[in-house]
């Protein structure tokens, strides 16, 4: 049984429902701080928190874990910034409290959500995992730590892991049962479909005098789904005998922010007002990640990379959510 806590969040409700497609068995583990109930439509749910250890032990005591997945890392860049003390306590020490129940229940698969975040302004495009970790923020430097720690648990304990370094993840499940839905959003895609739907008035574009073919900055943003299949490829991989590691997930393809809008108001055949305004700190102008290592080891390839693909999923999702 696997057990995906923040499995009520955006990314961890796919896996979720992945999972349950592919015959596993799930719980999901979330306090609902930023997570949607209504969004566990698979497996059991159990309301907890990753700073009550003996809450973590209980569903340890109660399911048969033999693997976990770990999404319930607070996000916010910005946030991070202004209150680092909540990032370094939900995102490393309560990883801890997760990591000592682990031991001592001798669950022993691990699969880590992690950013490209830990990367900080690139030296190199496209990044791969050679690259140096250097990040520029809290929230970054959060889940460095964490993958530090995973190395010598790994070490001393015999854990087995692989942290998993996202891009953008994009992107709604095909079958609009669940999608992204955030409180605040800071995502570009939902804030662009928002003004489509009517839901706001206009989407602030930061910088349009970057070296870029039409001056805004350009991600990568890879398919809620395609991160889903990844995972599941990770716990195969690591039930194989596969040694911890850490991969890249993006699908090596950069789109620019009006590539986004763009793309969005084809689809949606709206309006999309636009204010332009000033660059803002530390956003580099171009984020593109290599997964050439995670096509080779973990064989994974992107079915759903690109952007027209992205955004009709979740164009489908915005116009029909329920959360």
């Amino acid at each position: 049984m696997v057990l995906v806590v923040g499995g009520a969040g955006y990314i961890g409700s796919h896996v979720n429902k992945l999972l349950n497609k592919r015959g596993y068995q799930s719980v999901i583990y979330d306090n609902l701080v930023y997570g949607h109930k209504e969004s566990v439509k698979w497996g059991e749910f159990v309301l907890g928190d990753l700073c009550d250890i003996q809450q973590i032990r209980l569903v340890f005591q109660k399911y048969n874990i033999d693997a976990v997945m770990h999404f319930a890392g607070y996000a916010y860049v910005g946030e991070s910034v202004e209150d680092p003390q909540k990032y370094y306590i939900n995102n490393l020490i309560n990883t801890l409290n997760l990591l000592k129940v682990m031991r001592e229940f001798k669950c022993k698969y691990f699969i880590f959500s992690s950013t490209c975040a830990t990367y900080g302004v690139p030296d190199y495009i496209p990044i791969d995992e050679n690259h140096p970790q250097s990040p520029i923020n809290p929230y970054g430097n959060s889940k460095m730590m964490v993958e530090k720690v995973l190395s010598d648990y790994s070490s001393a304990y015999g854990l087995n892991y692989v942290s998993l370094r996202y891009f953008n993840a994009a992107g709604a499940d095909h079958d609009a049962e669940i999608g992204e839905s955030h409180n605040p959003e800071t995502h570009l895609i939902p804030l662009v479909l928002d003004v489509a739907a009517g839901r706001k008035e206009s989407v602030k574009i930061f910088g349009t005098d970057y070296n870029t073919t039409d001056g805004s900055a350009i991600r990568d943003y890879i398919h809620v789904m395609d991160l889903a299949d990844a995972h599941i490829l990770s716990l195969e991989y690591l039930k194989r005998g596969g040694k911890s590691n850490a991969f890249n997930l993006g699908n090596g393809n950069g789109y620019s922010v009006f590539d986004v809008v763009n793309t969005a108001i084809e689809i949606s055949g709206k309006k999309i007002k636009t204010i332009i305004c000033d660059r803002r700190n530390g956003d580099p102008e171009k984020l593109v990640g290599d997964a050439t290592k995670a096509k080779k080891i973990l064989k994974w390839e992107p079915k759903f990379y690109d952007i027209q693909n992205i955004i009709e999923s979740a164009w489908v999702w915005h116009n029909t959510k329920k959360y």
